[in-house]
């Protein structure tokens, strides 16, 4: 199954929600991911422009973009969702590019 890098801010409202009542907001969120036949497989906090840092598993892209909106639309955290693509797959898409006739815009 596909695999996600999932990226989040957290508001500044959300981490005063945070301070006020801690909560493993993992925890919390697994069962979004679950809904929709994914897992969220790792995750971290982290220090720099990202809050948040996870790696999610889902059956196919509308089910990781979903879930991705049903999370900004909540409004507590400004998130990035990034396929990941095995070696294995990077080398088939490799392979296929040579079969792709393109010219540059500046040809």
């Amino acid at each position: 199954m596909p695999q996600f890098l999932i990226q989040g801010s957290y508001t500044s409202a959300a981490w005063a929600a945070q301070v006020t009542n801690p909560q493993n907001r993992i925890d919390v969120v697994r069962p979004a991911f679950e809904a929709l036949g994914g897992s969220l497989d790792h995750a971290w906090l982290t220090f720099g422009d990202y809050d948040i840092v996870g790696i999610a598993t889902f059956p196919n892209n509308v089910s990781a973009t979903a879930v991705s909106i049903a999370v900004a639309a909540g409004g507590s955290i400004k998130q990035k969702t990034t396929p990941l693509l095995s070696m294995e797959e990077t080398l088939e898409a490799t392979k296929k590019a040579d079969q792709v006739t393109y010219t540059p815009p500046n040809s």
